[in-house]
């Protein structure tokens, strides 16, 4: 078995890497940069180790002995004011990553990207084949995401790349987990005009694992998800709720200039708004994904959407994140 290092340990999609690379026999050093995310990494089975990203020496000491690479922590910000941060820790930090582990001689570097490397300026089905184009965009973490992607392709190193599209499942704390309590708490204003494709963090994290046990060095990969309109994904999260929701989607317009007053007011205030003109637009488009070549090569599975539902929704139910009301008062099924 091997010995990887691990970046992003305490988030999201992280947390379930590390408890795939742990379930498959795998030693897993993980980034911890301050003694609170030292208990929940330990408690899934990794190692903390203190090192920063803006910090080639502390990389390169923490990768000596490491055969691999996961570099899943992102900045995923979408507030301008926290523009620089984010290249930062994106872009400057996965160059540091890759140079640390060319210094560490590790031989396999596995970087999660992001859809949004293709950017909201690509329409239609999104292949492996479709040029990317985020370096173009007027939104920072899709330039970001686009940049960091080219580097590691760039690196010499053995590389692989994910994108994934909108990532849902248990242990989510703070990405649609906020949209589900606004929906228990019946506080949801509207509900943006756009579509989405909903992929299974714990498939995520399995195909990661797979591709790179399998050696599928210069492969990107999309992980994408059951379609559905944001109008769709909100209903079907009151109906297990039994809340109300919003009838109908509020127009990209709309959304746009509220996130155009928000913005404004957010700079008066340094407080990060609920929503953002790159917040309005990213809910706004339509998101297509083709996961076939995952689902060929690596046996990625696209969870429908119901059960990936009400795996979330019982995972948040036990971590007791509901309102002042009881969270999930959910409908009997059958």
């Amino acid at each position: 078995m091997a010995i990887v290092f691990l970046t992003g340990a305490s988030g999201f999609l992280g947390g379930h890497v590390l408890r795939e690379l742990v379930a498959r026999g795998h030693t897993v050093k993980a980034l911890s940069r301050r003694p609170e995310t030292d208990a929940p990494i330990t408690a899934a089975g990794g190692e903390p180790v203190r090192a920063a990203l803006d910090n080639v020496a502390s990389l390169t000491a923490a990768l000596q002995g490491c055969d691999a690479v996961f570099h899943v922590a992102a900045d995923t910000s979408i507030w301008k004011p926290q523009a620089a941060q984010q290249t930062a820790t994106n872009v400057q930090g996965t160059a540091n990553m890759l140079a640390a582990a060319r210094a560490a001689g590790v031989k396999a570097f596995v970087h999660t990207s992001s859809t949004s490397a293709y950017s909201q300026l690509v329409t239609g089905v999104l292949t492996e084949e479709v040029p990317q184009r985020g370096g173009e965009s007027w939104i920072n973490y899709e330039v970001t995401k686009f940049e960091s992607e080219k580097r590691v392709k760039a690196s010499g190193l053995p590389w692989i790349v994910f994108n994934p599209s909108h990532i849902l499942g248990p242990g989510d704390r703070h990405n649609w987990a906020r949209l589900i309590m606004m929906v228990d708490q019946e506080k949801l204003p509207g509900i943006p005009p756009g579509v989405g494709a909903f992929a299974d963090v714990r498939e995520i994290a399995k195909a990661q694992v797979r591709a790179w046990e399998l050696q599928r060095f210069g492969q990107c990969y999309l992980v994408g998800g059951t379609k559905a309109t944001f109008v769709e994904f909100v209903q079907r999260i009151g109906k297990a709720l039994n809340r109300r929701t919003p009838k109908g989607a509020i127009p990209e317009w709309v959304l746009m200039l509220v996130g155009r007053s928000k913005d404004l007011l957010s700079r008066i205030t340094g407080k990060e708004p609920d929503i953002t003109p790159e917040g309005a637009r990213l809910t706004s488009y339509t998101l297509l994904v083709d996961s076939s070549k995952a689902e060929r090569e690596l046996g990625y599975v696209q969870t429908p959407l119901d059960a990936l539902l009400a795996d979330t929704l019982a995972w948040m139910k036990g971590a007791g994140m509901g309102g002042k009301r009881p969270f999930l008062r959910m409908k009997a099924s059958g």
